[in-house]
């Protein structure tokens, strides 16, 4: 099944207007996430935001009282990062999501799809492309041989 060109103009347009819903939805949703993490004797829980920023400590417990000051400020630090680890994580799996949208769309912009041959005639046509087609050829033969040394 073939599709005109004004078709698959108009079905990219869907597809990125999709995306673009979908990725202001996971920004808004990363924008309010937050992790909270407790120590394994359940002394004291941290919450996070999404910026890093320490949103809330609780203590479960008055263990924290008879501390050391360094003692106390390893097992703040230790569930702080912990909360942040976490919070990481599950942003990073999110965002996961977009994964390949940037190669997709600069693809489809730039050649490497079936739009690559409709406007391959066009290129042609406009005027000092070959010229422009032969110095694109000279950089890039001029960084490979930089890039060998």
């Amino acid at each position: 099944m073939s599709f005109s060109y004004a078709e698959q103009i108009e079905q990219a347009m869907a597809a990125l207007a999709e995306q673009q819903v979908k990725m202001a939805e996971a920004a808004k949703e990363l924008q309010a996430a937050t992790a909270s993490a407790t120590t394994k004797d359940r002394m004291v829980t941290a919450t996070v935001g999404a910026q890093g920023q320490v949103v809330s400590l609780v203590f479960h417990t008055t263990a924290y009282r008879s501390m050391a000051p360094a003692q106390l400020g390893t097992v703040l630090a230790d569930v702080l990062n912990t909360a942040r680890a976490d919070l990481g994580e599950r942003m990073t799996e999110r965002m996961g999501a977009f994964s390949g949208l940037g190669e997709t769309l600069r693809a489809s912009m730039t050649g490497g799809t079936e739009l690559d041959e409709l406007f391959a005639p066009l290129r042609d046509m406009r005027p000092g492309f070959a010229e422009d087609a032969a110095a694109e050829e000279r950089r890039r033969r001029d960084r490979q041989e930089e890039f060998r040394g």
